[in-house]
């Protein structure tokens, strides 16, 4: 059973990470607005991850007898300028997902929650992964400032991205 302060804390991730996945979205439509469907494909894909991630959490509070507790999403208020702007947003809303990570399983160790402290290290790992790849497609929109060729060429990469993740909860443990 969980201890109440850890599934708060897990029930406050669960809404951050159906956040996140809303967020993607707003971006997807952001940038199929403006005719840029690699990277709305892109956004869709981390949509479909994020709520994969929502789910797993959503699964283990269920398994350990947690009751989950949903939470209205906030809205995406956000309008962009440009690509370069979009992809800063992405990388600091993905270091605070981690951060935010990092206080859930601080306080899993305080409350000696070794089992939550085990399913957080998947989330530790793909963190690590998510910042990284956000960085990485940040820094080359920078180096062709958000334009000309380099932008479509960006952009065709960027739409050869497929979903990995099912969002079958069933299936999310294995993963």
């Amino acid at each position: 059973m969980l201890k109440e302060k850890v599934l708060n804390a897990l029930n406050e991730e669960l809404n951050k990470e159906f956040y996140s996945a809303y967020l993607y979205l707003g971006m997807s439509s952001y940038f199929e607005a403006r005719d840029l469907p690699g990277f709305a494909n892109f956004m869709r894909v981390q949509w479909e991850e994020e709520m994969s991630h929502a789910m797993r959490i959503y699964t283990y509070i269920n398994e350990v007898g947690g009751k989950v507790r949903l939470k209205t999403i906030n809205a995406v208020e956000k309008e962009w300028n440009d690509v370069i702007e979009v992809f800063e947003d992405i990388y600091k809303h993905e270091c605070f997902i981690t951060e935010s990570i990092n206080e859930v399983l601080f306080l899993a160790q305080q409350e000696k929650d070794y089992a939550t402290m085990n399913m957080l290290q998947w989330f530790i790992s793909e963190q690590v992964e998510e910042e990284a790849n956000m960085l990485k497609i940040l820094n080359q929109l920078k180096l062709i400032n958000g334009e000309g060729t380099g932008l479509f060429m960006i952009d065709r990469e960027l739409g050869q991205r497929v979903a990995q993740v099912p969002l079958n909860s069933s299936t999310i443990q294995n993963n």
